[in-house]
Formats: C-alpha cells, sequence, structure tokens
C-alpha cells in the first residue's frame, strides 16, 4: 500500500528512475482478489487514488519526457478493477456505502452482514476518485454511486444549523453520534465538497460546502480554536478537546479564499507544536495533553504549505523549517520515520503509515521549491485528501450520468463568498494579537476608560458595540441571564491594531 500510495511522490521528486521501477513492481505483483476485508475509505483514497494519479502522470511524462513508452494504461485497469471490488458496500437503502467491505466475497462475508455504521468522512470522501475513476475509464457507475451518497449525506444535515453528525446508519440514515465539529471522522467530506465543485465544476458542491462553512464558522469557531457542537443544539460544546486532524481546515480556508481564520488557527496550531515538539493526536482547550500519540500526520504542513503559496510570507517557510528539523531529530529511525507514542517521552511506535511519504513529506518537499522548478505544474492539478494529483482537466472529459444544472434547493446566499486581499492586513497583523494565546499572556490594548461588568447595559448602544468589536456575542438564555461567546473571527482585528497604535 505504501507504495501505491507514494508513486507521485518520485514523480514530484523528479526521480524518473525509481517511479518506472515503482509502477513496474505494482503491475506485476499487486492484485486484489483477496479474501480480506478492507475500510472502503482508507482502500479508495490511498489505492485507487494512488493507481489513478500514478496513471496520469505516467502519461504526462510519457508526453512530456519521451519515457516509459511501454506503458498502457495498466494501473487505470487496477484501478477499475480495484474500484468494482468496492461498489458491492455501497448497496445500502440510502446509497452510502458501508464502512467496510471484502475484496472477494463483497458484503457476503459473515463479518461484514451486520455492519451498520460508517462516519460522515468515510461516506463523504469517494468523489473525486470515482469521478475521476469513471471519467478515465469511460464506465460512468462509480461517479454515479458517488454522487448518489453525496446527495444522500446532504439530506441528513440539520436543516436548522446546517451541520453534520459524524455517525451514521447506513441503512435508516439515523444519525448514531450527533458530533459536529471539522475534526475526526467529519473532516474529509468538507474537503471533497468544495474539491468536487473544484474538479469537476458542479456548483451545488459549492453552496453546500458554503452552508456547511457558514455553520462551522457561525458554532463551531471560537477564534482560533474549532470545538465540537451537537448538531441539534449548536450551542452545546460536546467535548472539551480538539484532535490533530482539524489542522487541515486552515488549508481549505486558503482554498476557499477565507485567509484570516486560517492564519489564526495555524498559529494556534504552531504554538501547540512548540510547546509540545509535534502536534499531539488530541489536546485539550486550555492546550494540555488528550491524546499523546502523533502518527506524523501531514494536516500541518499541508495547510502551512498553503498559507505560504496564499501569502508568500517567509514565517510559514520557517514554520515548515521547523517541523522539518523536527522530524528529523525525533522521529527519523535507521530504517525510515516511526510515529511517535507519546509526545511527552518521544518513545516511537513500529510502525510508519503511507501517508507520511504520500503526503507530509510531499507538502514539505513542495513547499521550500519553486514552482518554476517542479516536473509538473500544480497548479493544473488539484491534490486529493491523500495529496495525489488529479488534472483540472477531468471535467472536460464529461460524463453522461453527470448534470452541471443548479439545484432549485440553493439560492444565490449559498454562493456569496468573496476573497480578501492578502495584502492588506494578514499574516503579520493577524498572527500578532495571537503570538502568546496559549501561555495566556496575552498584550494588554492601552485603551481609554474600561467598560466594566457591572456598568454594562444591554440597553446602551455603545455598549453593544463595545462588545460586538471585540468579538462577542450574546445569547439570552431567559430569566435575565445571558451566556457570551468570544470568536476571533467576529473580532474588529483593524481597530484593535489602531487602539494599539
Amino acid at each position: 500500500m505504501t507504495l501505491v500510495d507514494s508513486m507521485d511522490t518520485l514523480v514530484l521528486l523528479g526521480d524518473f528512475d525509481e517511479f518506472e521501477r515503482a509502477v513496474r513492481l505494482v503491475i506485476q505483483n499487486v492484485q486484489f482478489d483477496s479474501d480480506i476485508i478492507v475500510s472502503v475509505f482508507e482502500t479508495n483514497i490511498r489505492m485507487v487514488g494512488g493507481l489513478l494519479s500514478a496513471h496520469v502522470l505516467t502519461e504526462h511524462i510519457q508526453k512530456n519526457r519521451g519515457i516509459m513508452l511501454w506503458y498502457n494504461g495498466e494501473m487505470l485497469e487496477m484501478a477499475r478493477d480495484l474500484g468494482y471490488r468496492l461498489l458491492p458496500a455501497f448497496n445500502t437503502s440510502t446509497g452510502i456505502p458501508h464502512a467496510r467491505v471484502n475484496l472477494r466475497h463483497g458484503m457476503k462475508d459473515d463479518e461484514l452482514k451486520k455492519s451498520r455504521e460508517t462516519c460522515t468522512a468515510c461516506a463523504g470522501t469517494i468523489l473525486l476518485e470515482f469521478a475521476t475513476l469513471s471519467r478515465l475509464s469511460g464506465d460512468p457507475v462509480f461517479e454515479a454511486r458517488a454522487h448518489t451518497a453525496m446527495d444522500a449525506l446532504w439530506k441528513l444535515r440539520h436543516r436548522s444549523s446546517d451541520l453534520m453528525g459524524t455517525v451514521l446508519n447506513v441503512h435508516s440514515g439515523d444519525w448514531v453520534r450527533r458530533d459536529s465539529g471539522v475534526g475526526a471522522g467529519i473532516d474529509s467530506y468538507y474537503e471533497y465538497l468544495f474539491k468536487s465543485y473544484v474538479l469537476l465544476g458542479d456548483d451545488k458542491y459549492l453552496a453546500r460546502f458554503n452552508r456547511h462553512y457558514n455553520a462551522v464558522m457561525k458554532y463551531v469557531s471560537e477564534g482560533p480554536m474549532l470545538l465540537d457542537v451537537l448538531m441539534h443544539r449548536p450551542h452545546a460544546k460536546s467535548r472539551n478537546f480538539m484532535d490533530s486532524l482539524l489542522a487541515f481546515w486552515p488549508g481549505l480556508q486558503v482554498l476557499s479564499g477565507d485567509i484570516k481564520p486560517a492564519v489564526q488557527t495555524h498559529e494556534m496550531l504552531y504554538q501547540v507544536m512548540q510547546m509540545h515538539t509535534f502536534i499531539p493526536e488530541a489536546f485539550t482547550v486550555d492546550f494540555q495533553i488528550h491524546w499523546g500519540q502523533h502518527h506524523l500526520r501531514p494536516e500541518f504542513i499541508e495547510s502551512t504549505y498553503f498559507l505560504y503559496r496564499a501569502t508568500g510570507d517567509h514565517h510559514y517557510l520557517q514554520v515548515g523549517k521547523k517541523a522539518l528539523k523536527t522530524l528529523q531529530k525525533y522521529a527519523k529511525v535507521p530504517c525510515g520515520y516511526a510515529a511517535v507514542n507519546d509526545v511527552r517521552t518521544g518513545k516511537h511506535e513500529d510502525r510508519m503509515d503511507s501517508f507520511v511519504l504520500s503526503e507530509t513529506f510531499k507538502y514539505l518537499y513542495l513547499l521550500f521549491s519553486d514552482p518554476r522548478d517542479l516536473v509538473v505544474d500544480v497548479d493544473e492539478f488539484i491534490f486529493t485528501t491523500e495529496a495525489h494529483l488529479f488534472p483540472l482537466t477531468i471535467a472536460q472529459l464529461g460524463n453522461t450520468t453527470f448534470s452541471f444544472t443548479r439545484s432549485d434547493e440553493h439560492n444565490m446566499l449559498d454562493f456569496m463568498r468573496t476573497c480578501p486581499n492578502s495584502n492588506r492586513f494578514f499574516p503579520e497583523r493577524v498572527r500578532k494579537p495571537l503570538r502568546n494565546f496559549i501561555t495566556g499572556s496575552c498584550p494588554r490594548i492601552p485603551t481609554g476608560k474600561r467598560l466594566r461588568a457591572l456598568d454594562f447595559q444591554a440597553s446602551n448602544a455603545d455598549h453593544l458595540r463595545a462588545i460586538y468589536d471585540m468579538g462577542i456575542t450574546m445569547v439570552s438564555l431567559g430569566d435575565g441571564k445571558v451566556r457570551l461567546f468570544h470568536s476571533f473571527y467576529n473580532e474588529n482585528i483593524e481597530k484593535d491594531i489602531l487602539m494599539e497604535k
């Protein structure tokens, strides 16, 4: 799996000899007619995605470099074979796939007959690979199944909050876990909504992404922190810790054009990394370790890369340098890089997930590379959640089962997003107020007469404006009581800077 998952990394590195050797090894030795149970989600993003990306890049270097002329689409055929072996998982009453499938027996395996539950990310991270597979192979069944699954998930959102839960029943569509955030169990569903719009051109996915995004920024975002809430009670927090998978969110915000909160959340994560050497698998709201493992995950590096590409701020090169030196010092072992069992002790685990070569080091290499020196123009591709490269020309191939018409369920408000000018106020001026966020020693801002809680009057417009400019909103609880919520996302940063001066 690691070899298939990381073949396109060899292309980006420009190591064509090793890439050709890898392709030959895969074609000669990899086969999928095995009596084993696999994750539909992981097999799709790592194996189907890896084969498709390697196929696309092989044809690219055939055309542009005149090498590997012997290759004749073998990996595309392998991807189609694997895709057919995953299809039985989609035979549910909702069209949402089972979490696991047997590669030889489908869902007829005794272990799988009682399976009912899957996570939102597992069910919603299929479309990029399946659409690309359909359009390259000419077989529309894969893309059709993936669209059906995405449509079914969209219908299951909470209609009041526009939030999604994390675990559901694939047959009834009932939610099993109603926690809603942007981390584990849901992360790449949001990513694939936006990237499906980019790759395929169907604006219903942009509309859906924007609806979810606005809900996340309204209920889940608290300044640079992203805290899970209950989808049906979005003002109620469902847990007091964050997991490291949410580190992908700033990168997605950059792609969608909302850079200010991306800078804030990334800065918070960078401080967590410096505090604990690595970003732990989960950390509490006061930034203490909740789960101490670190699996060399790529999400923080991914966001660092996209922020650097968007802003040109050399701060992000320094962040990448710090991350790379940390990997070299604390994770490198004689045969590769080992996951850290506990960031407090530095003890290693005997594992190196395939995403380390497919994503972590790929994004580090891209961060420090001049795009003009790369063997491919990465702006002509989109990165999947496993950092596989799919060409944007996929949309031009078309699919007879696919419609580009805008659905009536969306209105113009779902498309009203603007990209801010990155030269105006960030990233330094946005990072500065957060510089000591985790240590708790925030810089004092000199002001005139301070508004004390004892003096506050809800009927006083100046008082309301003062707390609003601080990013504070009030929710009435009845009986004269209110609850206050603070969000950097709503804070008037420009006003704070002027007050500072």
